[in-house]
């Protein structure tokens, strides 16, 4: 049996990071230079990492599957990043911070990391703007301040609707400057096939060129994952089409646990769907909830009209329009979190109430703003996604209401590590969406890019040097090992068995048929029939692809369709433990939610008893169950509750 053990500092919580960084070992400069370490994805957790251990004075070489860092997916966050500041002198501080995230996460994530995280935040601030980030910023010069989803102070600091790029060119910046030293290498259009364990450590990664098709060694001390999410396991999310699991699933087969799979978050604030070839959606950013209003028609009558385009929404008189979230939820009205929300708008649509060509969206009404703001100061705050949803809907959400529906968004499930940010494999570090750590069974908003750079400008450099300082004596690592040669024969002969599958149908194909089942089984609601019907239908998917998969081009060539390939048979695998993880966790928590248990007034409904815990599973082999292992979770500073947002 694993035994999981977190390995957080002892003592009162508020001081465990102190005591951690004045007792851990450290690596002096000239050993420093002897020791090599891979970073996996260059997004905000990626990039701060690799430029700051390049500047610490590692040997840092960095992987992308994109032409460029500026590419990564971390560039799509919209809405802000938290920081308890307290700015506005509204109450906020680290403590609030940290209880706010704890209940977000509905009690499921560890209380150390995530108060860690809450006392780095403001630091995070801090540095960005030294940076050159244009956070946005009061008449007086002050950095200005919004609300999020889930919180009742203002603590999110925001550019415009483009936060997440202007904090990655941040990162790339520093990153940049790292590359010109020569203390980091940047490798892009790589995929990052297998993780390579020689004596039970992490030792290298076998990456794919996606240019030449070569199968390349690469060797390090240490390897470190930043990979981002696993959303697109549902076909049909926020995330970027290239975002996947592959990385993360080849360290899980070797020996890394995967924790809380089935903890998928949903957005209440996307683009709806409007066709059946669609290939994503697009998010309106959680910061449009501080000025819009939520509703749909009281009258299902109303409703169906519009769905007829007999009427349009600017028809319906305030009296017939139901703003539900503020009727159900007065103490945060439009601003719950986001699992919250999601629910209630597929609550209100289930009940035939929403709207759309599909009847699958909700209104988000700017008008009560627009009159007491003045459309300027709208365009000030929001002016760039308007401009994107009228480009996509075409429609003037200046004058009539957006349309939003729930959407596959973040996935708060991945790879199990402990305190230090190392998975169970030693020498394996996971940091960022990649990992499980910091936000239980629901993300709050503006946290994501809080954790990602916390765990790679503040926590990883410290907690890495633990484990170098015993690599120091260790020589480079060569890539002519049998470990090597196995991993590297392992990935050309599946790559081979892909391409020689000569079937009839496209990879698109089968992604898009398990992200239906995922969506229908495994999404906003979950039940026992639906999810034993899904590990049947997922099991047969899978054979289908191993049968009918038909992939074009070579081998030895740029070929996108076997990239795919590759990723979605790993999604399809993916998507077996999520649907058992979801079977075995029989409550409902944040963004799993089970509809056997549910509070009469349709609240998620958490078993504290027997489900206080991390889930992790072990991989035993293809073909065989995998095996479940608990962290149990303990709550020494705050006591769970039945989350409450009324």
């Amino acid at each position: 049996m694993i035994n999981l053990n977190a390995g957080a500092p002892k003592g009162p919580l508020a001081e465990q990071w102190a005591t951690y960084k004045s007792g851990c070992k450290l690596v002096n400069p000239n050993n420093k230079r002897k020791l090599d370490i891979i970073v996996v994805g260059t997004g905000l957790a990626g990039a701060s990492a690799a430029s700051t251990l390049g500047e610490l004075g590692y040997n840092v070489k960095v992987f992308c599957y994109q032409d460029t860092p500026r590419r990564a997916h971390s560039i799509a966050a919209q809405g802000g990043i938290n920081a308890a500041k307290n700015y506005q002198n509204d109450g906020d501080n680290v403590f609030r911070l940290f209880y706010d995230t704890i209940k977000g996460g509905d009690y499921r994530a560890r209380e150390s990391n995530v108060y860690r995280l809450a006392s780095i935040s403001p630091q995070i601030i801090d540095l960005c703007v030294a940076q050159g980030v244009p956070f946005a910023r009061e008449y007086g010069g002050l950095l200005a301040n919004r609300s999020f989803g889930g919180t009742q102070v203002s603590r999110t600091f925001y550019a415009r609707g483009q936060t997440g790029q202007q904090l990655l060119i941040g990162a790339y910046s520093a990153l940049s400057r790292q590359i010109a030293e020569g203390n980091v290498t940047l490798l892009n259009r790589r995929d990052i096939l297998d993780i390579v364990i020689v004596d039970g450590k992490a030792r290298g990664v076998i990456a794919r060129n996606l240019v030449t098709g070569e199968i390349e060694r690469h060797s390090a001390h240490a390897v470190v994952l930043a990979s981002g999410g696993y959303g697109n396991v549902f076909y049909l999310s926020t995330n970027a089409m290239g975002s996947n699991v592959t990385p993360a699933w080849s360290a899980y087969k070797k020996g890394a646990l995967f924790a809380n799979p089935c903890f998928t978050q949903i957005h209440p604030t996307c683009i709806p769907v409007h066709g059946e070839l669609q290939s994503k959606l697009t998010l309106m950013s959680e910061s449009l909830r501080n000025d819009g209003r939520i509703w749909v028609p009281i009258d299902k009558s109303d409703a169906e009209k519009i769905r007829r385009k007999e009427i349009r929404p600017e028809d319906i008189a305030e009296t017939k329009r139901d703003y539900y979230l503020e009727r159900r939820y007065p103490a945060f009205g439009n601003l719950v979190p986001r699992d919250v929300a999601s629910r209630a708008a597929k609550e209100r649509c289930d009940a035939g109430y929403g709207v759309g060509s599909t009847g699958l969206a909700v209104f988000l009404d700017f008008g009560d703003a627009i009159k007491r703001l003045g459309r300027d100061a709208i365009a000030a705050r929001y002016g760039n996604l308007f401009q994107m949803y009228e480009q996509i809907v075409n429609d003037d959400p200046y004058k009539t209401p957006m349309m939003i529906y729930p959407a596959v968004h973040y996935t708060m499930g991945g790879i199990w590590v402990d305190y230090d940010l190392m998975t169970t494999v030693p020498g394996l570090y996971a940091i960022g969406e990649c990992n499980f750590s910091d936000h239980g069974a629901n993300r709050l908003g503006a946290s994501a890019l809080m954790q990602g750079l916390a765990d790679g400008y503040f926590v990883l450099p410290y907690t890495i040097a633990g484990y170098l300082s015993g690599e120091i004596h260790t020589p480079r690592i060569a890539t002519d090992l049998p470990e090597f040669d196995a991993a590297a024969k392992g990935v050309t002969d599946r790559l081979s068995a892909l391409k020689n599958t000569n079937g009839k149908e496209s990879v698109d194909f089968f992604h898009r048929k398990l992200g239906k089942i995922m969506w229908e089984y495994c999404g906003m609601a979950r039940n026992e029939s639906g999810l034993l019907k899904a590990l049947d239908l997922i099991a047969e998917l899978k054979a289908e692809f191993a049968s009918s998969v038909r992939i074009p081009g070579g081998l030895n060539e740029y070929n996108p369709e076997l990239e795919k390939a590759w990723r979605v048979q790993d999604f399809i695998e993916l998507g077996d433990l999520m649907v058992r993880d979801a079977l075995q966790r029989r409550e409902s928590c944040g963004g799993h939610f089970r509809e056997e248990f549910q509070t009469p007034d349709g609240e998620a409904m958490r078993n504290d008893e027997e489900f206080a815990f991390v889930g992790a599973w072990e991989f035993t082999g293809q073909g065989s169950t995998p095996a479940l292992h608990k962290e149990e979770l303990r709550f020494e500073t705050v006591t769970p509750s039945q989350r409450s947002y009324k």
